[in-house]
């Protein structure tokens, strides 16, 4: 179990590599090139589950790690939860496993859902709307989100523009209109004991996103995917105000490596009981850890 206060952080936001560092899939190549590209990655492969723990074990830092079920939208095979769960349980000291589920799958998907709560240690659960494609008030999600409410876990939605398919042909088709963070109002309304988290700096809805916090005291921010110091003025000011208890630290590793996002913070004009609130007590709170 991780020692929570001995680790410095809580990173709530990155991402499981390939459980065995491969990935067979036509076209996946080409789909982590532009990844790569994307970020200015320097990794010439995806960190496995072992090399991330690893990283976060010399920083002392905790992190939420999950892989994004995007089978039906993209055909690229997706990891098998439970390997995953199984996976990241060798490194429970430092590594929170949430698992993913395309909310397509409908009851078979709360089925899973419920089975990998119950059985493999799961905390919460992951989607990325654009690529998953859809919205997330969509009702063929509710099942799903069902489970997850009535374990009391957190649902985790990708916000905003997207590092998934830029600067491909026609961006691999994924849509942003999907992550517009408007439509997490509607599933915070109909499930208000479920705790969601909008991730990143919501661009180019950043105002949508400190909106429906405000307005749903279930609705959180990870402030992954951005250097702190691209965030914008409103988003600061929520941070140091209204918002100053519902904000998380996430990085999008391996995307954004935690060491430039916490040197970046550490420049930031955040109140000094705040930064803290952002760095882990957030994050442990939501957790119930």
């Amino acid at each position: 179990m991780i020692d929570l206060d001995k680790v410095t952080a809580i990173d709530f936001h990155t991402h499981a590599g390939e459980p065995c560092g491969m990935h067979e899939d036509d076209g996946y190549e080409e789909f982590q090139a532009h990844m790569k590209a994307y970020f200015g990655s320097k990794f010439d492969h995806s960190p496995t589950i072992a090399e991330t723990a690893a990283y976060y074990r010399e920083r002392n830092i905790a992190a939420v790690i999950f892989t994004v079920d995007g089978e039906r939208e993209t055909g690229f095979n997706r990891y098998d939860n439970q390997e995953v769960a199984e996976l990241v349980a060798e490194h429970s000291d430092i590594l929170i496993p949430f698992a993913s589920i395309d909310p397509a799958k409908g009851k078979k998907g709360a089925r899973e859902a419920r089975n990998l709560i119950e059985n493999h240690g799961v905390k919460g659960f992951k989607f990325h709307p654009t690529y998953q494609g859809f919205y997330p008030n969509d009702r063929m999600a509710y099942p799903l989100y069902e489970a997850i409410a009535e374990a009391g876990l957190p649902a985790l939605f990708h916000t905003g523009q997207t590092g998934v398919g830029a600067g491909a042909p026609g961006g691999m088709g994924m849509r942003l209109k999907y992550s517009n963070p408007l439509y997490l109002d509607d599933v915070a309304a109909d499930f208000p004991e479920m705790k969601i988290i909008a991730a990143h700096p919501s661009f180019p809805w950043q105002e949508e996103a400190l909106s429906v916090a405000t307005h749903k005291p279930n609705v959180w921010i990870d402030l992954s995917g951005w250097s702190p110091k691209y965030f914008p003025p409103i988003l600061v000011k929520y941070m140091n105000s209204l918002l100053q208890d519902r904000m998380l630290f996430g990085s999008d590793w391996p995307a954004i490596l935690p060491d430039r996002w916490l040197s970046d913070f550490e420049k930031l004009e955040v109140k000094p009981e705040v930064r803290q609130k952002i760095l882990k007590e957030n994050a442990r709170k939501l957790l119930g850890m």
